[in-house]
């Protein structure tokens, strides 16, 4: 080594060699060969290339050993600044943001980052930078995202109840079927497909602002479908309307898919053509009806939302058959992905004791 820098001679090679070999610290390890070759006298640049490194690191790390010992030579990561705001009050901040604003309190209808960071000023004593308050909310696990229409009659006590008293609700329906009798859980929903088309997000450069077709004409279809998430199976029609006799036949199409000698639960929301007494129920289904205003409980909708995003938006349809086809190849397209059907469908409370 230089004369500039001298090691400090208290520990032998020998012993650094020893503590090498002990060490669960691989880079320590190496430090310590390398000081050790220093010790033993060696070139500075021959002990810097044992250690796999360049002669001013070397330099660095004596200096680090000369200061603190072997312990010197362990990785000393950086962890940042420490949290200006406590676990209590980042606790308190996510709730804060999941409650939401009061219009007449805070002026606004959602939380923006000028928003929050006045917010934390109030209440906690800590000014941030605006730019700063998006790294703290995706910390506590936030994303921003699009909302999902909620009816406002809505009862979330309802739609808790529905969950945890389905399997008796299932014995209820089911009741007059042999307890041998395999019970197939099927959903069912229908979705408008039309001219006038959703335009979904994509990726782009940042600073750009794509564009996509959007057609101002009203044409339209409905796709009924219906599924099976354990078996990850569907049924599913393209139809002109959304009416009892297209339900009739959705309903028969479903029959048609139910595993032989099985007898399917089939969930539906309470539209009129669902609950019509002038349907001819086949003998292989049960119709069990969601509570009102919950389309939450419906994976159907989770699938006809994959389904836009991934095959039926950003698209111009000519006229009706082309709406029919396209809807018939979206559909066909996934019921060639079982593992996505049973994904996106699978819910823990309908699901008892199935995966």
């Amino acid at each position: 080594m230089s004369s500039a820098v001298t090691i400090r001679s208290d520990f032998a090679p020998s012993e650094l060699r020893r503590l090498a070999a002990s060490t669960k610290h691989a880079n320590q390890s190496r430090r310590l060969l390398s000081l050790a070759a220093v010790l033993e006298g060696r070139s500075r640049e021959e002990a810097a290339r044992i250690g796999g490194m360049d002669r001013q690191t070397l330099r660095d790390w004596v200096h680090r050993f000369n200061e603190h010992g072997p312990d010197g030579l362990k990785d000393n990561w950086y962890k940042g600044p420490s949290a200006r705001l406590t676990s209590e009050q980042l606790s308190t901040l996510a709730q804060i943001v999941e409650k939401g604003p009061d219009r007449a309190k805070d002026g606004v209808v959602r939380w923006r980052r000028v928003d929050l960071k006045r917010v934390i000023e109030e209440q906690f004593g800590v000014v941030y930078q605006e730019r700063s308050i998006s790294d703290i909310l995706r910390q506590l696990g936030f994303s921003h995202i699009s909302a999902r229409p909620r009816h406002p009659g809505q009862k979330a006590e309802t739609i808790a109840a529905f969950k945890k008293n389905f399997e008796a609700t299932l014995k209820a329906h089911l009741g007059h079927l042999p307890k041998a009798k395999p019970i197939e859980i099927w959903f069912q929903d229908e979705a408008r497909i039309g001219q006038k088309n959703d335009i979904v997000r994509q990726w782009a450069r940042r600073g750009t602002r794509p564009r996509q077709p959007a057609d101002q004409r009203y044409q339209s279809a409905y796709l009924f479908g219906a599924i099976c998430p354990a078996r990850g199976v569907g049924a599913g029609l393209a139809m002109p309307y959304a009416d009892t006799n297209a339900m009739q036949q959705h309903l028969d199409e479903i029959s048609r898919q139910i595993a032989t000698g099985a007898h399917g639960a089939l969930i539906l929301d309470r539209a009129g053509w669902h609950t019509t007494d002038k349907l001819n129920l086949p003998k292989n289904i049960t119709l069990i009806l969601l509570p009102s205003r919950s389309p939450e409980l419906n994976p159907v909708e989770n699938i006809c939302q994959y389904l836009r995003e991934n095959w039926l938006s950003n698209c111009i349809f000519e006229g009706y058959d082309d709406i029919i086809d396209a809807a018939c190849e979206a559909w066909n397209k996934l019921i060639a992905l079982p593992a996505v059907i049973t994904s996106i469908g699978m819910r823990k409370w309908a699901h008892i004791g199935q995966s």
